[in-house]
């Protein structure tokens, strides 16, 4: 018997279906609700706790630096580094913020994973510790251990190809983007939008950027539909674009346009930052993470503002939902430093030092790290277990 294909929603049917998928989402573990409910993060930073934090030098900061947004990212070049790899709540802001939201996610891993709360403490003195590494030699913190989790995904990284790529994005390798629940169809004047951007030259550099192809080579879309993609992030217009090199016979690429919008991250006083929100997430990712924002570019689509980057097959989240005893130190020592390293090569000498004298105050005689990184970890949890189980009482109940 033949498979029934499956419904394919029409355009005015999009929002409400994706809204309902990113509140299933998030109704999956109190984990996989901390990652999609950045909202709820930056109400609790106006609150009198999250502004008494301390005030970092002004820094490009990732805004939602969670687990799955650090992880491999191959520059132009091939070449792999572990970086931040999602900018969209990108500002120049204070890094003590990103330290939180770091701490929080750890935190909710670890509680995911059921260990002993003396862990949580233990995976906060880490984290701070692998962060302050970077602000004595930044040079130096590169050599930080990976854990075998990060190492697993990194030796992932260095093998994949096209192939794996294709068949684990568009489950497929022809030069067409199969409909379902994953990708669905797009307008005339959606796709003639899409069309209309990569005749440009800007789409052409990009698509050409990496070191082995040609830098005159001809482009041409093949294929595009609408990337249902992410959890927060649902809602937010999405292309995935199948583009060909010198020709349908010639190599493939998958090409990510994704709406860029408003940050929720609260930015510094008096520094200036692009008003163009799509420019504002290629900037930060350039400050933040070169390798990905070598290979970025702001753009508008519709009328919207948008960024665009080519998906490499080393692009990999750290798919880190559970924290291993004996790794759940060392992960947060290795993504602390990723984070740090980030932050303190923005800084001159004298912002760096400051930074990392601030660091080491505020400690108590049982716990080696700052009490308002602590506290703040500790109170983001509580207010998030308890709005994770509302949340699935409203939503995960009436999908049963």
């Amino acid at each position: 018997m033949a498979q029934r294909k499956p419904s394919l929603p029409k355009t005015t049917e999009r929002n409400p279906i994706l809204v309902d998928r990113r509140n299933l989402k998030m109704a999956c573990s109190a984990h996989r609700y901390v990652r999609g409910s950045t909202a709820k993060f930056y109400e609790w930073l106006s609150t009198t706790s999250g502004e008494s934090l301390p005030s970092g030098p002004p820094v490009w900061i990732c805004g939602d630096c969670h687990i799955g947004n650090i992880g491999p990212i191959a520059n132009a070049k091939g070449h792999i580094e572990i970086e931040i790899r999602d900018l969209d709540q990108t500002v120049i802001g204070n890094p003590a913020h990103d330290l939180v939201r770091l701490g929080l996610s750890l935190a909710s891993a670890a509680r995911s994973s059921d260990l002993p709360g003396v862990m949580t403490a233990k995976i906060i003195e880490q984290m701070i510790d692998g962060y302050q590494t970077a602000f004595v030699d930044p040079q130096e913190a590169q050599t930080t251990e990976r854990p075998e989790a990060v190492h697993r995904a990194l030796k992932a990284a260095i093998g994949r190809k096209w192939k794996q790529l294709a068949e684990e994005r568009i489950q497929d390798t022809s030069p067409s983007i199969p409909l379902g629940k994953r990708y669905w169809p797009i307008t005339r004047d959606e796709r003639s939008a899409i069309h209309e951007l990569f005749a440009s030259e800007k789409a052409r550099r990009l698509v050409t950027a990496l070191r082995q192809r040609p830098d005159d080579a001809a482009i041409e879309v093949l294929d595009a539909a609408y990337w249902v993609k992410g959890c927060s992030s649902l809602g937010v217009p999405r292309y995935a674009v199948l583009v060909g090199i010198d020709g349908p016979k010639g190599e493939l690429c998958l090409v990510d346009i994704k709406g860029a919008v408003a940050a929720l991250a609260p930015r510094a006083p008096d520094v200036k930052m692009p008003k163009d929100n799509a420019e504002r997430v290629v900037e930060g990712a350039w400050r933040l993470s070169p390798a990905l924002g070598d290979r970025m570019f702001a753009t508008q689509l519709l009328g919207q503002s948008a960024f665009v980057r080519e998906l490499l097959p080393q692009d990999l989240k750290l798919e880190i939902d559970h924290l291993p005893p004996d790794e759940a130190t060392r992960v947060a020592r290795f993504l602390a430093n990723i984070v740090g390293r980030a932050h303190a090569r923005q800084m001159d000498d004298k912002a760096r030092k400051a930074w990392f004298n601030d660091l080491r105050r505020h400690r108590s005689k049982t716990l080696d790290a700052p009490s308002w990184l602590w506290n703040s970890v500790v109170e983001l949890l509580t207010i998030h277990e308890g709005a994770y189980l509302e949340h699935c009482r409203r939503f995960a109940n009436v999908a049963a």
